[in-house]
């Protein structure tokens, strides 16, 4: 019987490596708060669209958390175009 493996997230278990895992970490966490705010302002996907500067269907694929269809820079975009400042923290992995 083959043991199961443990990971860390769900991000560590579906990469190939840990630098692939913390983008794709980076990028669900950008996007979890770019739809909070969405949602905190009851904005339609119209809406956010024009407040984020990009597409209603852009917009529905991030608030359906399609991580594969946006890089960080677009991301980081997405929340400068809304009047936010990204920073990032470093931490020991």
């Amino acid at each position: 019987m083959k043991k199961a493996e443990r990971f860390d997230s769900v991000w560590d278990a579906i990469s190939d490596t840990p630098e692939q895992a913390a983008n794709l970490r980076a990028r669900s966490e950008l996007m979890l708060k770019i739809s909070t705010i969405v949602k905190k302002n009851e904005w339609t996907q119209v809406e956010a669209a024009t407040h984020c500067g990009v597409t209603q269907p852009r917009i529905n694929d991030l608030l359906r958390g399609r991580v594969s269809r946006f890089s960080l820079d677009a991301l980081v975009n997405i929340a400068t175009a809304m009047g936010l400042r990204v920073h990032v923290e470093l931490e020991e992995a």
